[in-house]
């Protein structure tokens, strides 16, 4: 990834969606990261990446024998037990 002033990147804007469709763009103002400029074609990778992530399968496990859910470790597997309880209850 390349990064550019907005000054640079407004004088220059077509040179760099050239450089985006190969790269990303990090546009700075006062010195700070401000943007990202990147292909259309990374834009949707990136979506369909984090739509994969995000399924419900990836987080669901089949209920036990008893009836108990096994143990989920970290966070994610505290909000989602929380929101099973939650489901089950309405």
């Amino acid at each position: 990834m390349i990064t550019v002033s907005s000054v640079e990147f407004q004088r220059n804007f077509g040179r760099y969606q050239d450089v985006a469709l190969t790269e990303p763009v990090a546009v700075t103002r006062n010195g700070r990261d401000r943007l990202v400029l990147l292909s259309v074609d990374e834009y949707h990778r990136l979506k369909q990446r984090d739509r994969q992530v995000l399924r419900l399968e990836d987080f669901t496990t089949p209920v036990g024998r008893q009836g108990h859910r096994p143990h989920h470790a970290g966070v994610a597997g505290a909000v989602f037990h929380r929101l099973l309880d939650g489901a089950s209850t309405a």
